[in-house]
């Protein structure tokens, strides 16, 4: 049996290559290799030893391997100080890492059609997941897309592995001209699609969950991008990565992407009030009182 829950780890990096738009980073790490189940992530501290980058970068992990003990990959793009000084990193040198962390994709009991779909580099954190499905003798389909055809991450993958898979970018570039939200009910009426996956920028999260909302199938969306544009510990304890989520009771909480999620019901994030605290949230703050009415 596997061990459970994240540990703090070294991780000593085997390779960092060129993936495209991106870059793509191995580590050895058994310890968060051996606890992984798709879904989840890692918070990685970077800029060195002596550094003012305090916050950690959180990444979705595309894959896991036996090889050395344990190997987990992540892709990234740099974007900032601290992912340009990732992308520096050379083989055998040493990293400390936070892993896996956050709630993995719940997968189905039985046999289903699964639909995967897939953003810029955010859809990497969807192939464990699809290895996992094909082992349960699910059937699995991706919808792959970006705004040009280089940062489209993953299509040979999926066209490999998955039954179907269609690309989409925005210049026409690679696959079929447009935006995922236009193929979408198409591809979930071609396949027959049980329920829906998706990873990637935040913003199309909002339209798939909308898609499959009115197409009747459940939606699971991983929040990676809003994970890694406000997250600063990984771990639930700066507060700084919430965003509104309704619950079963029809109530609405500010939720922690990195402990409750990353992982979320599509269908109940609300997607137009990120970045608030809505006024009917419970522990949130409340409408001021109108003032009385002057005595006549």
């Amino acid at each position: 049996m596997s061990a459970e829950g994240p540990v703090q780890s070294p991780g000593t990096v085997l390779t960092v290559r060129q993936v495209a738009a991106y870059h793509a980073m191995t580590l050895v790490a058994p310890a968060v290799a051996e606890r992984f189940r798709p879904g989840q992530f890692l918070a990685v501290a970077v800029g060195g030893e002596h550094t003012s980058l305090l916050a950690r970068r959180c990444f979705p992990i595309y894959e896991v391997k036996s090889d050395y003990g344990g190997t987990v990959e992540f892709v990234f793009e740099v974007n900032d100080p601290g992912t340009e000084w990732l992308a520096g990193r050379r083989s055998r040198d040493g990293l400390d890492v936070v892993g896996p962390l956050g709630r993995p994709f719940p997968l189905p009991r039985d046999p289903a059609s699964c639909l995967l779909v897939g953003g810029a580099h955010g859809s990497s954190g969807l192939f464990s997941l699809a290895d996992a499905l094909r082992r349960r003798d699910c059937q699995v389909h991706f919808v792959l897309g970006a705004p040009r055809a280089h940062e489209v991450f993953g299509a040979r993958s999926a066209q490999r592995i998955g039954e179907s898979a269609t690309v989409v970018t925005r210049d026409g570039s690679l696959g079929v001209s447009g935006t995922i939200p236009d193929v979408l009910p198409r591809v979930m009426e071609e396949t027959g699609a049980d329920v829906v996956y998706a990873a990637g920028p935040t913003a199309l999260l909002g339209s798939v969950s909308s898609v499959a909302a009115a197409m009747g199938v459940p939606c699971q969306v991983s929040v990676g991008e809003w994970l890694a544009r406000t997250a600063a510990c990984g771990i639930g304890t700066c507060q700084a990565c919430v965003l509104p989520v309704i619950g079963d009771d029809g109530h609405t909480r500010m939720v922690r992407a990195c402990a409750e999620g990353p992982v979320l019901r599509g269908e109940r994030v609300r997607w137009s009030d990120l970045g608030t605290i809505p006024l009917d949230a419970l522990g949130g703050p409340r409408a001021p009182l109108a003032a009385p009415e002057p005595a006549s």
